[in-house]
């Protein structure tokens, strides 16, 4: 769909307030040209919204001739510096710079991932972020949490488009039609066809903002659109929540991970085990069900096990408290002797309805047919294993054994731990018993 650059040009907010100064005093455009010796073309066609990045002293000249006060000089240059974006304004607030909606949830014990993602969008230092991991793991709550503090640190445009898949936790989206511009890019920039991306280049050009492409599971650029998108927005970062690496420049891949887990050092006493990140989700949401519970030293074995059981992963830590409606810690702790998934038979997929273990074999029907094979060995052998039972189990080299495991790290569904110094993997809880029970399909969707 390609779309209609001329109707989002006319309610551009630097046009809008050079025509309403200019009426409010009544000026036409010809008096406004000869006061500030720029054309009249010129001026119409800022007022209309087609000069995309009107110069500094372009607009000290139109400012001057209208004999801005300070405050009024200083919405105009604000308004010119963002370019041509189109910006809806917030109920209740006079910021019309397109905000990240509003999460429903805290964000909770996530503080270094979330320092290294902020850090790298705000510095500019990597132009497109490409957070992979296990469904459930929480990448869409990371993001959403460094795009707020983008957009209330940096003063930067937020513009979220959330794919069909994509989980529904937050509230607001933008406003139309600038919603619309960016759908019809995000469909350009996976299709290939429509216009989509030249027209939101045309819209951004060099306007500093971030473009959020979130759920783009199984979904994969093409290479000359996302080219094309980021040479013509230089000041343009993407972030992008997926499934798997894109495989294209300039991505840097950040991998998600689940929470970490209690070790046994981590077990002594109430107070040290609360610490651990697994365990704060998992107590947040206990607290939801039950605001007067406190952990005991009585409770930590249990507390542990569940968190370790469920992988630490946040979907499944906040499914698994939610049964302290209805079960005693005691009985939930002996729930898992039936496997993990026996706890998360309510908790909804990306869709709302389709329930987590559909969302997880879905996942893992997408591995490709080598990574699969593999995963399915690596089940039968345990679940734990290190680099050199990956050789004798696919009689791979070494090289080729490690590519093979990174390959499932970066899809999260194996993760590393370590112990006496060695590191060691394990296939996760919820991935093992979804294998055993269910094999993974041996046909390959790409």
């Amino acid at each position: 769909m390609i779309v209609d650059i001329d109707t989002i040009n006319d309610i551009s907010k630097f046009g809008r307030l050079i025509r309403q100064h200019r009426v409010r005093i009544g000026m036409t455009q010809r008096q406004l040209a000869d006061l500030s010796t720029i054309s009249v073309r010129a001026i119409r066609d800022l007022e209309q919204g087609k000069a995309r990045r009107p110069r500094q002293d372009t607009v000290r000249l139109i400012a001057e001739a209208l004999r801005l006060g300070p405050r009024a000089r200083a919405d105009l240059t604000r308004a010119a510096s963002m370019g041509q974006l189109v910006f809806g304004p917030l109920p209740g607030e006079g910021d019309e710079i397109p905000p990240p909606p509003i999460a429903t949830d805290p964000l909770i014990a996530r503080e270094s991932e979330l320092a290294a993602l902020q850090s790298e969008l705000a510095s500019g230092a990597e132009r497109l972020v490409n957070v992979v991991g296990l469904s459930g793991v929480g990448k869409t709550r990371l993001v959403l949490e460094a795009a707020t503090r983008l957009h209330a640190s940096d003063a930067m445009p937020v513009l979220w488009h959330p794919m069909a898949d994509a989980v529904a936790d937050h509230r607001r989206q933008m406003v139309e039609p600038l919603a619309e511009v960016v759908r019809a890019a995000v469909e350009d920039l996976f299709a290939g066809q429509g216009g989509g991306v030249a027209a939101f280049v045309d819209l951004v050009n060099e306007t500093p903002a971030l473009l959020v492409i979130d759920g783009a599971d199984g979904c994969l650029p093409r290479p000359e659109r996302l080219g094309l998108l980021l040479r013509g927005c230089p000041e343009l970062r993407m972030i992008v929540t997926s499934d798997r690496a894109w495989g294209v420049p300039p991505e840097r891949l950040f991998l998600l991970g689940p929470l970490e887990l209690p070790h046994l050092s981590d077990i002594r006493d109430a107070g040290t085990l609360a610490k651990v990140p697994a365990v704060r989700l998992f107590m947040d949401r206990v607290l939801q069900v039950r605001p007067q519970y406190a952990l005991s030293d009585a409770d930590v074995p249990a507390v542990a096990e569940i968190c370790r059981q469920v992988d630490g992963l946040p979907v499944a830590l906040r499914a698994a408290a939610s049964w302290l409606v209805v079960y005693e810690l005691e009985v939930l702790y002996r729930c898992l002797d039936g496997g993990p998934e026996e706890l998360l038979g309510h908790a909804a997929g990306p869709d709302g309805g389709r329930g987590y273990r559909d969302n997880l074999t879905r996942h893992l029907d997408r591995l490709p047919a080598d990574d699969r094979e593999m995963l399915g060995a690596l089940c039968e052998f345990g679940g734990k294993f290190e680099l050199d039972d990956v050789v004798t189990l696919t009689g791979l080299p070494l090289p080729d054994a490690g590519r093979r495991l990174r390959s499932l790290l970066l899809h999260g569904v194996v993760r590393p731990w370590y112990e006496a110094g060695r590191c060691r993997f394990e296939v996760l809880n919820l991935v093992l018993a979804c294998h055993l029970t269910a094999p993974v399909p041996t046909d390959c969707r790409s």
